[in-house]
């Protein structure tokens, strides 16, 4: 496996993908074939499990748009179901410790580097690669990426984004505002400047920072703040989107009202 969103951030590119958050192919194939670099498959808040997300996994890596995975939690049975399907990298919450990012890190590398459960997975070609070949290119291309959105976690974000191995300290503003207790309200100082401090932290141990962003402005700002791993929306809401303005669009040519 080749990691081409790794390999694009190596180079100090900015990438851009949508979560996912709908059990469907079809949707991951429309997400590769327009451009975007990634998705997140959401196994947090979306329905899907490791049996289903093999699926979409097959779908992405069909339409050249590399898989993440963010997984529902920290533990090592989920992220060893979650990499074993052929996800390209996790994407971790409420990682709050240098602690648990280390332990993130261990259960999703094999060894020298973490104790990652060794089997014939479809990760492995179903066991046709060649052991020795398969686990060091699983150690080399999987990615590690850990959330900062509450206080506990951005207490001590210098230290979390340090730890070896992580590729991508990536901010969630909605969960961070919460926990400060400006729920909902991103742009207030508090948590502008939460936000300010991690990016900071990412970019001080040498990572790229991610956050999420809902709109092309919003995400052209944070681009310009220096992050450079876009989650731009989910598949939920730029189809609703579309269909609100096809709608709008058409009723107010046929002189309708639209409720």
């Amino acid at each position: 496996m080749i990691n081409t969103l790794k390999r694009k951030l190596e180079c100090g590119q900015a990438v851009v993908g949508p979560f996912l958050t709908l059990n469907c192919p079809d949707l991951v194939e429309l997400m590769g074939l327009t451009g975007f670099d990634f998705l997140i498959i959401d196994t947090e808040h979306g329905p899907m499990e490791a049996e289903s997300i093999q699926n979409l996994i097959r779908a992405a890596e069909l339409r050249g748009i590399t898989p993440i995975v963010r997984v529902s939690d920290t533990r090592d049975v989920t992220i060893l179901k979650t990499l074993d399907v052929g996800a390209h990298g996790i994407q971790v919450p409420q990682v709050n410790s240098r602690e648990a990012a280390e332990s993130v890190v261990r259960s999703a590398k094999y060894f020298p580097a973490g104790t990652r459960g060794a089997a014939m997975p479809r990760a492995s070609h179903y066991g046709l690669l060649p052991l020795d070949d398969y686990l060091a290119s699983a150690n080399r291309e999987t990615m590690v990426i850990v959330h900062c959105e509450n206080r506990a976690g951005l207490s001590c974000i210098e230290e979390i984004a340090s730890t070896p191995e992580v590729d991508v300290v990536f901010v969630g503003p909605y969960d961070l505002s919460q926990s400060l207790g400006f729920p909902g309200k991103v742009g207030t100082p508090q948590v502008a400047g939460a936000v300010d401090r991690a990016l900071k932290a990412a970019q001080g141990a040498g990572k790229p920072a991610g956050i999420f962003v809902t709109s092309t402005d919003e995400a052209r700002m944070r681009l310009d703040q220096g992050f450079r791993y876009i989650a731009y929306s989910m598949d939920s809401l730029l189809f609703a989107g579309a269909c609100s303005q096809a709608v709008k669009a058409l009723k107010a040519h046929l002189g309708c009202k639209v409720e």
